[in-house]
């Protein structure tokens, strides 16, 4: 077992090379025989088998779930409403976010720029992905008004218009790590909302914190 452990992640470089070898192979067969038989088949590590390769290999393959994440792949128009604390006036500003596919399919990254009332400017970047391993969406945010990096897991709805998403973040007023529940709705092909939720510093009790209308444009 800790062999397997060693050899996993060189194994699936391996496997990536080996599968694109292979697609040049089938492409265009070797015009010497001789030669395609002399070629060294790839080995298996001391310990793996057939069925371990196998699980990296589907670890490793995009699915329908990331089918799922790149249809929002393109450019989106956004109006934000945020409220600070429950009870507040709501502040309402504009957002662009460019949704592009990144590494072969297996990602989405998502690039947001807009204004933070009161704040000035606004730019954002996540990383959005689905583990075929924990059979959960997981993601990564960053932007210009944090130094910590926040990350989280969704879930797909049945019908697959709803992604419910649980990011942990360290939250800088009590100083200790915070949930935000965020829910994205796909209300048709070129538009979907997106609703965020955490917990009051003050009384721990749960509100609406950012609302957003995105518009494919």
């Amino acid at each position: 077992m800790e062999l397997k452990k060693l050899y996993a992640s060189t194994m699936i470089t391996l496997i990536s090379l080996a599968l694109v070898a292979a697609s040049i192979a089938i492409a265009e067969p070797p015009k010497d025989k001789t030669a395609a038989a002399a070629a060294p088949e790839m080995k298996l590590p001391p310990g793996w088998t057939m069925e371990d390769m196998q699980a990296c290999m589907l670890a490793g393959a995009p699915g329908k779930m990331h089918e799922h994440l790149a249809r929002g792949v393109g450019k989106w128009q956004g109006k934000n409403t945020m409220w600070m604390a429950p009870g507040a006036p709501p502040m309402v500003s504009d957002c662009n976010s460019t949704v592009t596919s990144i590494m072969d399919g297996h990602y989405v990254r998502v690039e947001t720029v807009g204004e933070m009332p009161g704040m000035g400017l606004y730019n954002g970047q996540g990383t959005y992905g689905f583990d075929n391993v924990s059979g959960k969406f997981v993601s990564t945010w960053i932007d210009n008004h944090s130094t910590g990096i926040m990350t989280g897991t969704g879930q797909l709805s049945p019908d697959g218009k709803t992604l419910t998403w649980t990011f942990t973040y360290n939250c800088p007023l009590t100083k200790k790590p915070a949930i935000m529940r965020q829910i994205d709705t796909t209300t048709s092909p070129t538009t979907q909302t997106i609703e965020m939720y955490g917990a009051d510093p003050k009384t721990g009790k749960e509100y609406k914190m950012v609302s957003i209308e995105l518009t494919k444009k």
